[in-house]
């Protein structure tokens, strides 16, 4: 028998009626990591479990975390979508995710009013564990980064930490729960500041709560 012919990247994850001759436009010149996720079948991929997760995030590896890599697809086809529709992921969030009207400006000190912080899904979570929440921290103030490093100052730190303690460690302990803040570099959407949370085994009802019954987009579409 005949060696099979390799499935160029684009086609790998895709049921033969649906694959294109051609490369789709929003798989064209992908980064070398996108490339790398996209070239793989789902069935290698392997999930992040919640140790992974903390040691990532301790370890400040943040470009370790990935999608599957039929959700990346599915990521970046939508973000395509985005971008010819609204001229950037940025004005989505503002219009249609945060409802948040330019220029931004917050009424208070950080975390001092709810009216400058909104809590939604991730809607394109990684491959982690199912029984891990992917929430996004949405603020209309700034968290302070050191210029020096790219990463937060001691202060919004200390901010975040006690922000999350007080909203999610009482209610899902605090092995439970960690945050990070994406550098610069790895960030999909810039000028809306953010931080990410996730939560370990988490009751749903308390999630449905803290994210005023929010449904991430990887759910609708």
């Amino acid at each position: 028998m005949g060696s099979r012919t390799p499935l160029p990247y684009w086609q790998i994850n895709v049921p033969p009626s649906q694959r294109e001759a051609a490369c789709p436009p929003f798989l064209a010149n992908l980064q070398p990591k996108d490339l790398s996720i996209i070239s793989t079948p789902d069935a290698l991929y392997c999930t992040i479990t919640w140790p992974e997760v903390r040691k990532i995030i301790a370890e400040n590896r943040i470009d370790a975390f990935q999608r599957v890599p039929s959700d990346l697809r599915r990521y970046l086809a939508y973000h395509w979508k985005l971008k010819k529709e609204y001229g950037s992921v940025m004005e989505f969030v503002l219009s249609e995710r945060l409802r948040w009207k330019e220029p931004i400006r917050a009424e208070g000190m950080p975390f001092e009013k709810e009216s400058d912080i909104k809590i939604l899904y991730n809607d394109w979570p990684y491959g982690i564990d199912e029984r891990i929440v992917h929430l996004v921290i949405w603020t209309k103030f700034e968290l302070e980064d050191d210029p020096l490093t790219d990463d937060l100052t001691e202060k919004a730190r200390r901010e975040i930490d006690g922000f999350v303690g007080e909203t999610f460690g009482r209610k899902v302990g605090k092995d439970n729960v960690i945050w990070f803040k994406n550098w610069k570099s790895l960030k999909s959407v810039h000028a809306v500041e953010h931080f990410h949370v996730m939560l370990y085994n988490a009751d749903p009802a308390f999630i449905e709560e803290i994210t005023n019954g929010d449904i991430p987009l990887s759910r609708k579409v």
